[in-house]
């Protein structure tokens, strides 16, 4: 293993851009994907809304838009926008693009639209020839996810089809249920599709989320590369290697291997190399057990036989050793699947290579494949190639900085010699691709493609960089001067004709010693060389030497060459600002150039031209051989001048009398002062050396002053200093100076000049200064402080005065400075202690710190000289005071009089006193307040609490400072200091208390509206110690859509979207501490349109959000109300007092709850005792309260939601009128006049024509429905009202204890086995022990054989063929067959919609609308099962609660009134059949029970009835006591007696029948209350009875008062027991039957006066029938998923069965809805609930179901004279269900589409959850003996069937035949 990062460090100096390389570059465009086609070599790419063709040289060819499309991830494929509203405009990013060699196409799918794809052609991508214009759910292959991985490969199998192979990840939403591998047809109608085709069925997605890296086929296979976690009890991910034969297009060979990079788990990429057959893979090292990589990167290799063997061995072992291996279990199913490693015969792996339908699938190995690293890196490798040539193997690796790094693999180690800059910090994408000559590489980043030549030889231009590269496979051409690989270089093999890049000892062919090494540019010679490594036998007429482009003859003597260089006249000019030319100097075999170097030309006379100040030094000090020629002022490359002058030789001839610079003429510097000041005449002396060797010339010496690059010539002495030395002054002629700067002092330069050409040369930078006293200098101490050196002086009368040179003062001299002047000073106060620091602005305050002194109200202030400025600023440190005091600054200098100030200063003494708060939590952020006197004192003011500091904040006030608290560490207290400087005050006995952070627990409620305001209760720790608790809402406002069509189009044609993310609004509202457990915070209320970030509890510097404690905070759209007067809102609403107001909405409860809403009439409280999601009930005051604006006349009703106010309009009370009822109340009335209208009318039209007696009895009847008018408006407001009230208790009751529903195995045995004593859910496997695990064996194979959906269809379609078979037994083996798939049930589902379809097709030639009428066959009674687990959790969140309320509506209802306990008739019920028509009289009691509750002992008051039977009071005693309890662990009631008791020993044990019992010749009735003389408020208990029998009841003809008694022939002298009536004086309309029509009409009417009854229990119901009928047809609420997806395919099969009729496709949806579920629910509601219905509710709920059917027609509702009264109850409301249902109906029909996937993932959801409620083993045993039963019609069905016979199913049944019954079979 090698390190990649120092072999990058050695390879910096090799990176080379790909400039010069063929690119394809698009900005702003993101590329997703790239393909190549090898016929053609054109290269795809696929990208976010862009798809391209380029040519192989990546020249573009054609390219196509592909978004952004209007699209939502929830939303199916649409045409029209109404179909998915929430639609936007969505980029499209490309999920997968591969070529299909074989069909010539392009397969490209994007993310939208759910992942679908289209073919497009390899000549011209323009040209799309598919693409799925209307998919089904089989047809959505990608993820429809930009950041879910999708891989994919074309293969063709032997029989020519081609096949898409696919691997995806898993995504949310509608596409969840996509498995994650699939076999998609690429020929046949539905291309795409997988349907028939082999897929990953997996059993918990969230449990194998695959991340795809890639794919590839190798041998007949094909190999899915991806990483995931080990099982659900491993929490780390591990990188898997899937296999499947290319032929197996239904999965059964598929075997997994896991693939180990020790120290790396995540796999990034792959490339199979395929001459070694060696997969290289590039892995990451996860960030803990997330599957998210980190930097840290390695390569690592696999040899395929290694793979192949491992999958090899787990195949064999699963199926022949139920996977277990030397080392224990080796091999197992995966993926969640009701499989297992079976014991096949040993020849299996070799008969299915492939595996088959009875092979155990999907197998994982789990012994891994393992390998070291070949490389590491820390700087994230991303893409992998590889090539072999010459058994040399060389992996291209991309990494995340855009760069293509080269690594040669050998001996188990990888080593790094190049790497190229693609494209600087863009991301190498994983599609490397090699071209099929293996010389191109095609490397992908962002936006960007380019091809790189694999071996870069041709890149390398010199020997250098290509022996420098070490390049394995490349060398030096010598003789062809370039890089080339071995075989492309001639006579490679003939001494230093080839030098290989990989041997880092060979150097290039070098030239090493030049003789001369330069020379004059001015001559011409021979130049020597010697040459390292030439090479061998070269012809000697070849060799040549070029000066640049001169070229020269080159004499070669073995590894000597010698040349002559060019004459003057060819060489190049000087180079810019140099004294020498440099030539390339190269040795060049015919025309290439073999070896080079430098060689230098050099210009004596450009030496002296280049030193302006110092020429002589510089042309005799300069690295060539140059002479100065002092006459000739020359510099010349030979030591000859004119007239044999004098000549300086250069430094190197040492051996010269002159020689170097030392011996030039010079001028070494200033002598004395260099300071001249302006105006005057100033004198100026030079020092110079070796004059002498200029004084035989007759020209004089200038000197030459510059003074702003003007000069100026002054004319100068020379005087020899010294006698026999070379030491000159030059005196120059005075002048008087002038500078235009306004600066004090000016340097110019000076240098002198013999005559006026020749300038003698400076020995360094000479300059003189040139100063003016007046610039700069403002008062006299400026003045004075300048140095003497200077002589400035403050000249002039006071006032004039001003700073000028001693030699311009023309008048007296000012020597002492006036008095100091203050401008300023602050801070204005300071501490007693002193040490506050002073800042004095002003004038004259001193020339030097030591000379002033300060004082402060008297006291010295000491001075900071580093801080002290000349005359304008003094800083200093204040003294201390013994006493509060103000006074004067004064500043004085040398003692003199002071300065004194204007301001006064004051010494304070600062007293904090008060701390507030005193605590707050150690993650500080709480801000305290320092309260006392003058504590704004001085301006260096800081706060601590103990070390810690404490930051200043807001405004510092005299008598308070805040400050923000820091961090602590640890729990403490710690003193409070107020620093002023450096001088502390403290706050005495008080201490700031760090404690604890606060935690909170928990926060309820946890949804609110928008609006917010409402109140959220918080619990936790130490709430109380933070001092401004915050709920703060992080929002951001939505990213604004385009709105008009012209600007959808517009932005459709952009090629980029940006999408500008709003910044983060933070919006809080403080909350209020309770107690250090408690506070309340309130909602905060934002935008209905923003977008929720996150909810924070902000406690100070704690941040707390609200998702930490377990669930999410979510905001609700506001409610919507509704006015009270909803005819005419203007006009006031009339209320009468008493009557409860009902107020209808939207949404009213989704976020607060009833106690949380005020609602107001002017200042007077309406008690709100009801709220649902539709109506709020509260009942007003009884009179009217006063408007609060006293300009109205009437109050105005407001109803207040947290900050949310609603008013709903004034309320006029009618103390005069009508009273104003409740809205159910109003519905009652109206229902009840409605019904009587065409009651009244039927009974005019029946007896028109009867005798004039018949309609004298119809008057009378006609006056009492009248009356009836008036009476079931009153009644039904009373009885509604104190039914609201009882509904109010429940909802106490639901919110306490729960609505008592039933398990889920109860719930299934009770809809699946109706009327079983024990079913099968409740048995055990009933086999001898000693043939247990036999039979257990026997019946997975059962299991297994009905996972093969060929033989369950057969094994349903012959049971139900057997005429023998009934219909229970039917409907049992239905039920069975779904306990036992339970466990699959997307599968079941298959198999339900395959026989459906067989059903389909016999009705629909029958007669269509009979379909599903019925449960006949096994496949309805499996649709019942089906409905019944699909809706299960619909039912219990939805539908439970309205449901559970109608039903304890209906038996409070019930019981206020007689109920005959032996007839079951009732005063109070729907269900003419069930009314008790005699006017019985009865009066309310209320009981006291008394109920032990362990030691305690309460009085529970219960209402029951003085006619009530003994057995029914205990009833309602129960049901009062128990109410929260279900019925199943309530005491039954024939376990106990009812004592009264009266006094102290008064205990009277009350039963039905005793000896009391009142008996009238053959009648005896049963005991009453009344018949006890029981009083109201009597005291009773319930006690056990001790002999559990039915005493109550004589003979066994009356059980409880529940069932109707078999009443005894009275002929036959026995006993009838009655209750409230006899049966002989209820009317005997049964007995009419032998009358005419007329007889018994009229023997009917009386009777009917009863149905007032009726009428006050259906209109007191009215609401909970209406509640309960919106919760079952989803009003407000999404379509369960199940029901769309059914739906759906009825509306499939009526298509392609050509039905038209709405009315046909209607019934089938009521048939196997509503009648299958719903009614069935409806009626039977202990099917769901742990209850007790009575026969009482069951008839009333028989009465609503009834209802419900009708409601289901689409056929008009016509009710006649015949009809029955249930009926004409309703007659009203039928028609609004009936519309409720139709528009159900089309709102499923306009959903959203349910894919097949999301679907089977919402199947396998619900499977994984109920996985262990079911035995399924016992229901196997049941459903085999139906097998058994009829096994020889099942065993010929199979071997009749082709495919039957081919997968032997006949014999697999055989062989479970012979476990189960432990028989001998002819196998």
């Amino acid at each position: 293993m090698l390190d990649l990062t120092p072999s990058l460090l050695v390879c910096l100096c090799l990176s080379v851009s790909v400039s010069s390389f063929s690119t394809f570059l698009r900005p702003n465009v993101s590329f997703n994907h790239m393909a190549y086609d090898p016929g053609s070599g054109f290269i795809y790419i696929g990208a976010i809304n862009w798809i391209f063709q380029l040519s192989s040289d990546l020249q573009l060819m054609a390219e196509d838009s592909t978004g952004p499309v209007l699209d939502s991830p929830e939303c199916l494929p649409f045409k029209v926008l109404k179909d998915c509203p929430q639609a936007t405009y969505t980029h499209n990013s490309n999920k997968l693009l591969t070529v299909n060699t074989h069909g010539e196409e392009l397969l490209t799918c994007g993310h939208v639209f759910q992942g679908i794809c289209e073919k497009r052609s390899l000549v011209n991508i323009s040209n799309i020839i598919y693409r799925t214009e209307d998919p089904g759910d089989n047809q959505f292959v990608a993820a429809n996810d930009p950041k879910v991985t999708t891989v994919g490969i074309v293969e063709r199998t032997p029989q020519g089809d081609d096949h898409l192979f696919v691997g995806r990840g898993l995504t949310a939403r509608l596409s969840s249920g996509i498995p994650p591998i699939t076999i998609r047809q690429l020929e046949k109608p539905s291309v795409f599709s997988n349907e028939g085709l082999g897929k990953l069925v997996v059993g918990d997605f969230s449990d194998y989320n695959n991340t795809f890296v890639g794919v590839f086929s190798n041998e007949g296979h094909v190999y899915f590369l991806f990483y995931r976690r080990g099982s659900k009890s491993q929490m780390d991910y591990k990188t898997y290697l899937g296999s499947v034969c290319t032929k197996d297009i239904h999965l059964y060979s598929y075997v997994e291997v896991p693939l180990v990079c020790e120290g790396y788990n995540l796999a990034q990429a792959a490339h199979l190399e395929t001459e070694n057959r060696e997969l290289f893979v590039v892995f990451s090292a996860s960030q803990g057990p997330i599957p998210s990589p980190s930097s840290r990167t390695a390569l690592c290799s696999f040899k395929m036989k290694d793979i192949e063997e491992r999958i090899k061995k787990a195949r064999v072992l699963c199926y022949t050793k139920s996977g277990k291996g030397e080392s224990g279990q080796e091999a197992g199913i995966e993926y969640g699947v009701n499989s297992k490693c079976a014991s096949l015969p040993k020849e299996s792996p070799e008969n299915f290579p492939c595996g088959g339908d009875h092979t155990p699938s999907p197998i994982a190995s789990r012994v891994p494949v393992t390998a070291s690293p070949l490389l590491t890196n820390d700087s994230s490798f991303t893409a992998v190639a590889a090539l072999v040539e010459d058994s040399r193997t060389v992996v291209f690796l991309g990494d995340a900085g855009g760069s293509i790094h080269k690594v040669f693999v050998s001996s188990g180690t990888g080593q790094v010699y190049n790497s190229l800059m693609v494209a600087p910090g863009s991301p190498v994408s994983p599609d490397l691709v090699l071209d099929t000559s293996g010389r191109l590489l095609y490397v992908m980043t962002e936006s960007k493609v380019s091809r790189l030549p694999v071996a870069e030889c041709s890149s390398f231009a010199s020997c250098d960089v290509c022996l420098g590269a070490g390049d394995p496979f490349c060398g030096w051409c010598v003789l062809q001067g370039r890089c080339t690989e071995k075989r492309q270089c001639a006579e490679s093999n003939e001494a230093n004709h080839w030098l290989w890049s990989f041997d880092d000892q060979t150097p290039c062919v070098t030239i090493q010693d030049l003789i001369p090494a330069n020379q004059s540019r001015y001559e011409q010679t021979e130049v020597h060389m010697n040459v390292l490594n030439f090479p061998s036998g070269a012809e000697q007429n070849t060799w040549k030497c070029l000066f640049n482009d001169w070229s020269s003859p080159a004499h070669v003597y073995g590894d000597t060459v010698s040349c002559t260089s060019p004459p003057p006249e060819e060489l190049p000019p000087n180079q810019p600002d140099k004294d020498h030319v440099t030539v390339r100097l190269a040795l060049v075999f015919q025309d290439v150039t073999v070896a080079v170097t430098d060689f230098v030309f050099y210009d004596c006379a450009a030496v002296m031209d280049l030193a302006v100040t110092n020429p002589c030094s510089a042309c005799v000090s300069s690295p060539w051989r140059c002479y100065w020629c002092l006459s000739d002022h020359l510099c010349s490359h030979t030591p000859q001048c004119s007239h044999e002058e004098t000549i300086i030789y250069s430094q190197n001839d040492k051996q010269m009398l002159l020689w170097g610079p030392g011996s030039c003429p010079r001028v070494e510097k200033v002598e004395g002062s260099h300071l001249i000041h302006v105006g005057l005449e100033g004198e100026l002396d030079l020092i110079a050396y070796n004059l002498q060797l200029l004084n035989g010339e007759a020209l004089e010496f200038n000197c030459i002053i510059e003074v702003e690059g003007t000069p100026i010539t002054l004319r100068a002495q020379i005087q020899k200093m010294t006698l026999g030395t070379d030491l000159y002054k030059v005196h120059c002629q005075t002048h008087k100076y002038e500078y235009p700067l306004q600066v004090m002092e000016h340097q110019v330069p000076v240098y002198v000049k013999k005559g006026d050409m020749y300038r003698v040369d400076n020995k360094g930078d000479i300059k003189v200064t040139l100063y003016n006293c007046s610039v700069g200098q403002s008062d006299c101490s400026r003045c004075q402080a300048i140095p003497p050196v200077y002589q400035c002086l403050w000249c002039g009368e006071e006032e004039k005065a001003s700073c000028v040179h001693k030699d311009q003062c023309e008048q007296s001299t000012i020597r002492v400075c006036p008095t100091p002047l203050i401008h300023s000073f602050s801070p204005i106060t300071g501490v007693l202690e002193g040490g506050t620091t002073i800042t004095i602005d002003g004038a004259n305050m001193g020339q030097k710190a030591d000379e002033v002194s300060v004082t402060v109200c008297e006291q010295p202030c000491v001075l900071l000289p580093d801080l002290y400025v000349v005359s304008n600023r003094i800083v200093c440190t204040l003294s201390p005071s013994t006493e509060e005091l103000s006074g004067t600054v004064k500043v004085s200098v040398n003692d003199r009089n002071p300065g004194i100030s204007s301001e006064l200063f004051s010494y304070q003494d600062p007293n904090p006193q008060i701390l507030d708060p005193l605590r707050g939590p150690m993650a500080g952020g709480t801000m305290i307040t320092i309260s006392g006197s003058k504590l704004l004192t001085g301006d260096q003011i800081t706060v601590t609490v103990g070390d810690l500091p404490c930051e200043m904040f807001g405004d510092l006030l005299e008598d308070q400072l805040y400050c923000i608290t820091s961090a602590s560490s640890v729990p403490q207290e710690l003193p409070v200091h107020v620093f002023y400087g450096e001088t502390v005050r403290h706050l005495e006995g008080t201490l700031y208390n760090y404690t604890e952070n606060p935690t909170i627990s928990s926060a309820y409620p946890s949804r609110a509206f928008y609006g917010g305001g409402r109140t959220v209760v918080v619990t936790g720790l130490n709430l109380d110690v933070v001092q401004t608790p915050r709920m703060c809402a992080l929002v951001r406002s939505p990213v604004e859509e385009p709105q008009t069509e012209e600007e959808n189009r517009r932005r459709k044609r952009r090629r980029k979207r940006e999408f500008l993310h709003s910044p983060v609004e933070e919006i809080s509202e403080l909350c209020h501490q309770n107690s250090s457990t408690v506070m309340e915070c309130i909602s905060p209320s934002v935008s209905d349109n923003s977008i929720l970030v996150d909810i924070l509890f902000v406690l100070d510097n704690v941040r707390i959000p609200y998702s930490s404690l377990g669930e999410n905070f979510t905001y609700q759209k506001n409610p919507v109300l509704k006015p009270l007067n909803r005819d005419n809102p203007t006009k006031p609403y009339s209320l009468k007092p008493g009557n409860v107001l009902d107020i209808e909405g939207e949404g009213l409860d989704s976020g607060i709850s009833k106690q949380e809403v005020r609602a107001m009439i002017a200042n007077g409280i309406c008690t709100v005792k009801t709220l649902t999601h539709n109506h709020l009930y509260c009942e007003p005051p009884l009179t009217s309260p006063p408007p609060l604006d006293s300009s109205a006349s009437l109050p105005e009703f407001v109803v207040h939601m947290g900050k949310l106010s609603f008013n709903l309009g004034q309320v006029k009370y009618d103390v005069e009128g009508q009273s104003s009822f409740p809205k159910e109340a109003k519905i009652g009335i109206g229902v009840g006049t409605a019904l009587l209208i065409p009651i009244v009318l039927i009974i005019i039209f029946m007896y028109r024509r009867q005798s004039k007696k018949a309609k004298r009895d119809y008057e009378k009847v006609l006056v009492q429905l009248e009356n009836l008018e008036t009476s079931v408006g009153d009644q039904c407001r009373k009885e509604f009202t104190d039914l609201m009230t009882e509904m109010m208790d429940l909802t106490s009751d639901i919110e306490g204890s729960g609505i008592p529903f039933l398990d889920y195995m109860t719930y299934t045995e009770k809809i699946f086995f109706p009327g079983d004593t024990i079913s099968p859910l409740r048995k055990r496997l009933d086999v001898p022990e000693t043939r247990r695990s036999t039979v257990e064996q026997g019946l997975t194979q059962l299991s297994n054989l009905l996972n093969n959906k060929l033989f369950l269809i057969k094994l349903i379609e012959t049971l139900d063929a057997q005429v023998t078979l009934s219909q229970r037994d039917r409907c049992h083996a239905a039920s069975l067959l779904t306990v036992a798939l339970h466990g699959k049930l997307e599968y079941l589902t298959d198999v339900m919609k395959t026989l459906l379809c067989n059903l389909i097709d016999q009705c629909v030639a029958k007669n269509p609308k009979l379909l599903l009428r019925r449960t006949e066959t096994i496949v309805e009674k499996m649709l019942t099962n089906w409905m019944s687990i699909c809706l299960h959790s619909f039912l219990r969140e939805a539908a439970a609660e309205p449901l559970y309320r109608l039903y304890r509506a209906i038996m409070y209802q019930v019981d206020k009134g007689p109920v005959d306990a032996v007839t079951g008739k009732a005063k109070r019920t729907l269900n003419d059949g069930r009314l008790l028509r005699e006017d019985i009289e009865c009066q309310p009691m209320t009981l006291t029970v008394i109920v032990k509750n362990g030691a305690e002992v309460q009085r529970v008051p219960v209402k029951v009835l003085d006619t009530d039977t003994i057995t029914q009071v205990k009833i309602k005693i129960l049901n009062h006591v128990y109410k929260g309890t279900p019925f199943s662990q309530r005491p039954p009631v024939h376990t106990l007696d009812l004592e009264w008791r009266s006094g102290q020993a008064g205990h009277l044990t009350l039963s039905d029948e005793d000896l009391t019992s009142l008996v009238q010749g053959q009648w005896k009735r049963l005991n009453t209350l009344t018949h006890y003389k029981v009083r109201d408020a009597a005291t009773v208990t319930l006690i056990p009875r001790l002999h559990n029998n039915q005493c109550e009841t004589p003979s066994n003809n009356y059980m409880g008062g529940e069932k109707t008694p078999m009443l005894e022939d009275g002929e036959d002298g026995g006993i009838r027991i009655w209750h409230l009536v006899r049966s002989v004086e209820e009317p005997e309309v049964c007995k009419q039957r032998r009358s005419s029509l007329r007889e018994r009409e009229r023997a009917k009417a009386i009777p009917e006066i009863y149905l007032t009854r009726l009428l006050y229990m259906k209109g007191t119901l009215q609401k909970f029938v209406d509640d309960t009928f919106q919760a079952m047809l989803g009003v407000n609420r999404s379509v369960p998923i199940s029901i769309k997806y059914f739906f759906d395919f009825l509306d499939e099969m009526a298509e392609k069965h050509g039905i038209v009729d709405k009315e046909t496709v209607h019934i089938w949806k009521t048939h196997s809805l509503m009648q299958r579920f719903w009614v069935l629910v409806l009626k039977n509601p202990q099917m769901v609930f742990d209850i007790e219905v009575s026969e009482n509710v069951d008839s009333i709920l028989s009465v609503i179901a009834q209802t419900f059917i009708d409601s289901c027609t689409i056929s008009e509702h016509k009710v006649g004279r015949d009809s029955p009264v249930n009926k004409l109850l309703y007659a009203r409301e039928i028609p609004r269900y009936k519309q409720l249902v139709e528009k159900y109906y089309a709102d499923i029909a306009d959903a959203t589409p349910v894919s097949y996937q999301e679907m089977n993932s919402s199947l396998t959801e619900l499977s994984g959850i109920h996985a262990d409620d079911l035995n399924s083993l016992v229901a196997l045993q049941e459903l085999y003996n139906f097998i058994n039963k009829y096994y020889d019609p099942i065993s010929q069905a199979l071997d009749e069937d082709p495919s039957g016979q081919k997968m032997q199913l006949a014999y697999r049944l055989q062989q479970i035949s012979a476990l189960v019954e432990n028989k001998v079979t002819d196998l």
